[in-house]
């Protein structure tokens, strides 16, 4: 069935969202010693959390409806996200539920970072909120790991109305986890992660491996060295984008600000090459900034480099029948004429 109704929001999340204390040192100390923190902040994150942040900064409506709790954490989560005009309206509350709190140390020299978590009660997807209704009347339903019974039902929702089913995953081995991919249409995840998943060595093969006719686009990101996609108009080929070349001072939630600007940009309807464009410069200008970036500074970002990334692509066209594992191949480069 599809609902041709009108829309209350672009994107809905219903996934992890958390408290992230960040601690910058000059680098990580070995085992037994002292490091001295040169400065520190608190912010709203979480996968599904910083997406609906990002998306909502780059002008898209946005809710978050998973499960909020009643303690001080889960209250600066559901203020961050007023201050971000998400809305929270549809966010089920109870005392058992919570957020994620993590602590996130980041070296600085390095330019990297460790990230300890806790998850304290029920966390993301509600089993049966909100309401069918409120998933019907949105664009773009934003799913991750958390809350996986609330998910499928969510996600099943979403298929069923015609609305977009977006997800980032980073643990498979969780309950119902391969019901739920199954019905996700827009499949965003790491590189490492679809490796480990597909049990594949090569990026452009797992991003084929996950591809399936009932999925709209496959997008692996890997970082500084770009992502690779699948789509209906190429099911056969992985496509290579390289990301933007830019001096990088921070990239924590750089992919999370990927999947946001992702979502923003397919609820308003742009193809799938300017989405990943999008998407990239988004999290370039968070790897430079250190914060997440407004429309306008995309806008001015993309200006500034009309052809980067569109030029930079290469294409992996499988063999006719599967390469053994020691077989090592990245692809060809391919102008863009």
């Amino acid at each position: 069935m599809k609902n041709s109704g009108p829309k209350l929001f672009d994107v809905l999340g219903l996934g992890c969202a958390a408290v992230d204390d960040l601690l910058y040192v000059p680098s990580f100390p070995r085992a037994d010693q002292k490091v001295r923190v040169e400065r520190s902040l608190r912010r709203c994150g979480g996968l599904t959390g910083a997406a609906l942040v990002t998306a909502a900064r780059l002008g898209a409506k946005c809710a978050y409806a998973g499960r909020l709790g009643t303690d001080d954490y889960s209250r600066q989560v559901e203020e961050d996200f007023r201050r971000e005009s998400v809305d929270v309206s549809h966010a089920p509350r109870s005392p058992k539920a919570g957020v994620v709190r993590s602590v996130i140390v980041v070296g600085e020299r390095a330019g990297s970072r460790n990230v300890f978590y806790q998850v304290a009660g029920l966390t993301g997807a509600h089993d049966t909120l909100p309401a069918a209704a409120v998933i019907r009347a949105s664009k773009v339903l934003f799913i991750d790991h958390y809350g996986m019974r609330g998910n499928l039902r969510a996600a099943q929702v979403a298929r069923a109305s015609g609305v977009a089913v977006v997800a980032d995953f980073e643990e498979e081995e969780v309950p119902l986890f391969q019901r739920v991919v199954d019905l996700v249409d827009h499949l965003i995840v790491s590189q490492d992660f679809a490796l480990r998943m597909t049990g594949e060595t090569c990026g452009s093969r797992a991003a084929l491996a996950l591809w399936r006719t009932t999925r709209a686009a496959v997008i692996l990101t890997h970082g500084a060295k770009g992502c690779w996609s699948v789509s209906p108009e190429a099911p056969d080929t992985a496509i290579g984008y390289l990301a933007f070349d830019v001096p990088a001072a921070n990239t924590t939630g750089c992919g999370d600000v990927f999947h946001g600007a992702y979502a923003a940009s397919l609820a308003r309807g742009e193809p799938l090459p300017e989405r990943i464009r999008f998407a990239s410069a988004a999290a370039a200008l968070k790897a430079m900034r250190n914060e997440i970036p407004r429309l306008a500074a995309v806008k001015t970002f993309l200006r500034a480099r009309p052809s980067s990334l569109r030029n930079a692509k290469f294409t992996y066209v499988p063999p006719p029948t599967r390469p053994s594992p020691s077989h090592n191949s990245h692809g060809s480069q391919e102008s863009n004429r």
